[in-house]
C-alpha cells in the first residue's frame, strides 16, 4: 500500500511540475505576471488538479511513515508533514485563483497576490526541517531500524532547508522567494528525501510480510 501511494504521489507531483513549467519570478513586473498566467492558465489548473489528487496519497504516506517512528520523534515528524501537506493546499488556492480569470487580471493585483503565494517556499522550510530532523537524527544514530544512508540524505536536505530560510529576505536571483533555491534545489532535495524514505519503508514492509 505504501509503495503504491508513493508511486502515485511521485507521478502526480511530476505531472504538476511539468504542467507549470518555468514559474514567474518575484522580480517580474505585474504585466509580466499577467502575461504568464494568460499563457499558462490551463497548465496551472492541471497542476492544481494533480496536487489535489495527490493529497490522499501523501496523507497515507505520512500516516504509514509516522507509525515507524518512536515517540516523541513520530509526533515531531507528523506535525511537520501535516503542515507540509496543508500549506501545499493553500498554495494551490492562490495559483488556481489567479488562473481562474486570467483574462481579466489587473497587473497590480496579480503581482500582489503572487507575492503572497511565493512565500510558500521560504516559510515551508520550517515545516520541512521539522519533518526531516527527527528521522535524520534516528537514522544517524542507528535507531528505529532506519538505514544510515537515509540519515546522510536527510542531513543534506535539512542543511539545505535551514540555509534556504534566507530566501525570506531575498528579492532577486537564486535566493528570491519562490525562486530556484526554493523550487528547484530545496523542493527537489526534499522530494527526493521523502520518496526515498517512503520507498524504503514500503520495501521493508513488503519483505517483512513475505518473511511471515
Amino acid at each position: 500500500m505504501l509503495i503504491v501511494a508513493t508511486v502515485c504521489y511521485a507521478i502526480l507531483t511530476g505531472l504538476a511540475l511539468a504542467a507549470l513549467g518555468t514559474l514567474p519570478a518575484a522580480a517580474e513586473t505585474g504585466e509580466q505576471v499577467v502575461t504568464w498566467f494568460r499563457q499558462h492558465r490551463d497548465g496551472v489548473r492541471w497542476a492544481v488538479w494533480s496536487t489535489t489528487v495527490a493529497m490522499p496519497m501523501l496523507a497515507l504516506m505520512i500516516a504509514r511513515l509516522r507509525g515507524m517512528l518512536p515517540a516523541p520523534y513520530r509526533d515531531v515528524f507528523y506535525i511537520g508533514a501535516v503542515t507540509f501537506l496543508a500549506t501545499g493546499a493553500v498554495w494551490t488556492w492562490t495559483w488556481g485563483g489567479l488562473a481562474l480569470h486570467a483574462d481579466r487580471l489587473e497587473p497590480a493585483t496579480a503581482r500582489t497576490v503572487l507575492d503572497v503565494a511565493l512565500f510558500w517556499g521560504p516559510v515551508l522550510t520550517g515545516a520541512t526541517t521539522t519533518m526531516i530532523a527527527p528521522v535524520t537524527w534516528l537514522a544517524l544514530r542507528g535507531q528505529a531500524g532506519l538505514p544510515w544512508w537515509l540519515g546522510i540524505l536527510g542531513a543534506a536536505a535539512f542543511t539545505e532547508q535551514a540555509i534556504e530560510t534566507i530566501t525570506i529576505f531575498g528579492s532577486l536571483g537564486f535566493t528570491q522567494p519562490g525562486g530556484p533555491m526554493n523550487m528547484e534545489l530545496g523542493g527537489g532535495l526534499t522530494l527526493v528525501w521523502l520518496l526515498a524514505f517512503a520507498f524504503w519503508a514500503g520495501l521493508r514492509g513488503s519483505m517483512q510480510n513475505a518473511a511471515l
